[in-house]
């Protein structure tokens, strides 16, 4: 039995179709490793077998068709063991196909035979865990594999697999001494020598008394009477491999024949069906950690929820209740949810507030529901509507060594400028206190032409910052971009109530002044503070 309706199955793509358009970048959005590095993705979903930007996907049918298949996974946790128990024997699969050669001797062969051991194992794995839950199982992608490998199990040409299996690795890996027959001329030389019989048992060396009260060993032949000179203590390791080889080389003999056939077997049968499991490796890798991210979110109380897709022209970004999911990953305290809302009028929208209050977290938060939306994952909020960005660019703090030949102002600049070469109205762009190597008054200046240039392209874009005086020159973008057409720009205003840090992000106008007041009163630091400190000093 072949699995031909098994070859082109994935856990990520529905169908053979999909799936080429995706490896094909039809499909695929601009939204590199570095990105997702920028936004924290690599930290918490790390991967071994791959990166986490192949699987980026901007078509809703493969979406939801993962989206499905991660709600079984979260659903069933035994399908999460499941799929961690297969890791470790694809691997050796994989390890033996790199090893194996076309030698033709016994341990090419006993590779072979360990390669079908490993891929019945692969499918008993499968099996055990897929079966008695087929019943609850939801998505497509699980339930047709449990059906393929429940057919594939139970069909008559993997029974007798298994049986021919347990009769040869019985004949091979039970090997425990063989008899060897020596001839001798009349100078009692060696003329010539050869195995006689390969036996089960290993043979009994015997003491000193032993033999000597064993004059007739007719009815013993497993026990030694002198050993072969090339194993005694005072020979040579050449003489020894000698030996060996020359033992392995009649054992090839004896087991060639049989040995070949099988692996006429293997070739035409299991390195197919191996081949169909290797490849599901590295999406089982990715499943299987995506999974177990969610499952801790979940498990710290943080909601996940299923996106509403909106079409990707209405460049749509509306979150309820939304968070970044490596923060939460990381402490212990509760997370503050935050609505954020990039509508029709307004797609760009500048984000102040005081430092560690939450700025840099929610402009990550973004990108971040942007990205695992695209990943078919479920998404940190309550509740959200998004549009598919066909790229995301950040524009983040860096220690790049063009800041030797630029300056680090230079390298801003130029890296705000790549942005620009590349983005469309259909782009997520999203900066972190960018421009903050110059003076407010340079960097502001700066910053209102970068913002004129965005709004005009109509991007979403998420500009967190410290320079507060830039609320003045929003105004000024917004009537140019009314005449010359573009998006709205407007402001985010990461708060403070009483002295401390909210981390509520709400739609207002800065006000720099009481930021810097309430910092300077939580430190006693106004200038009735201060006075009052000198006189009690006094």
């Amino acid at each position: 039995m072949k699995m031909n309706d098994l070859t082109n199955f994935s856990l990520l793509y529905p169908t053979p179709e999909s799936a080429a358009a995706h490896y094909a970048g039809s499909d695929a959005p601009d939204i590199s490793l570095y990105e997702l590095e920028q936004l924290g993705l690599t930290e918490i979903l790390d991967l071994r077998s791959s990166d986490i930007n192949e699987y980026l996907t901007g078509d809703p049918a493969v979406m939801k068709y993962r989206r499905e298949m991660f709600s079984d996974m979260l659903e069933c946790p035994s399908l999460s063991k499941t799929l961690n128990s297969l890791i470790p024997v694809l691997s050796d699969i994989g390890e033996l196909r790199r090893l194996e050669s076309d030698s033709g001797n016994t341990e090419d062969y006993l590779m072979c035979m360990t390669e079908i051991e490993l891929y019945i194992s692969s499918i008993d794995v499968l099996s055990r865990g897929l079966l008695p839950i087929r019943d609850k199982l939801k998505s497509e992608a699980f339930k047709t594999l449990a059906d393929k490998i429940a057919e594939l199990s139970e069909s008559d040409y993997y029974k007798e697999l298994n049986k021919k299996l347990t009769e040869l690795t019985a004949r091979v890996r039970e090997i425990r001494s063989v008899t060897i027959g020596v001839n001798l001329d009349a100078q009692l030389r060696a003329t010539e020598a050869g195995v006689l019989s390969i036996n089960p048992e290993p043979f009994r060396s015997g003491d000193v008394l032993e033999k000597i009260l064993r004059l007739n060993f007719k009815d013993d032949g497993y026990t030694c009477i002198a050993n072969i000179v090339p194993f005694g203590k005072k020979q040579s390791d050449t003489q020894k491999t000698a030996l060996s080889l020359a033992f392995n080389s009649a054992i090839n003999d004896v087991y060639r024949a049989s040995l070949r056939s099988w692996k006429r077997i293997v070739q035409s049968y299991v390195l197919e069906n191996t081949d169909f499991l290797l490849n599901l490796m590295p999406e089982i890798e990715f499943v299987s950690r995506a999974t177990a991210m969610m499952t801790e979110l979940k498990g710290k109380g943080c909601p996940l929820c299923t996106p509403e897709i909106a079409p990707i022209h209405s460049r749509l970004f509306v979150a309820n209740g939304l968070y970044n999911p490596c923060v939460a990953l990381k402490i212990d305290d509760e997370i503050v949810p935050n609505d954020v809302e990039f509508d029709g009028n307004y797609s760009i929208f500048v984000l102040t507030g005081p430092n560690r209050g939450g700025k840099s977290v929610i402009t990550c938060a973004v990108g971040l529901a942007q990205v695992m939306m695209r990943l078919g994952m479920f998404v940190p909020a309550e509740k959200a509507t998004i549009s598919p960005a066909d790229a995301i660019y950040t524009h983040f703090p860096t220690g790049s060594d063009d800041t030797i030949d630029k300056g680090r102002l230079g390298e801003e600049c130029a890296r705000l400028t790549a942005i620009f070469e590349k983005i469309t109205d259909r782009s997520l762009v999203l900066l972190d206190e960018s421009l903050s190597s110059t003076g407010s008054f340079e960097a502001s200046y700066i910053a209102a032409e970068v913002l004129h240039g965005l709004a005009r392209v109509g991007c979403r874009c998420l500009f967190s910052t410290h320079l507060h005086e830039l609320a003045g020159a929003i105004d000024s973008v917004n009537e140019q971009v009314a005449v010359e057409g573009g998006s709205k720009i407007d402001t985010l205003v990461a708060g403070i109530e009483e002295g401390k840090r909210s981390f509520k992000i709400v739609r207002a106008k800065p006000d720099g002044k009481s930021y810097a007041r309430d910092i300077a009163q939580k430190y006693g630091l106004t200038y009735d503070s201060i006075m009052k400190n000198l006189k009690s000093k006094g």
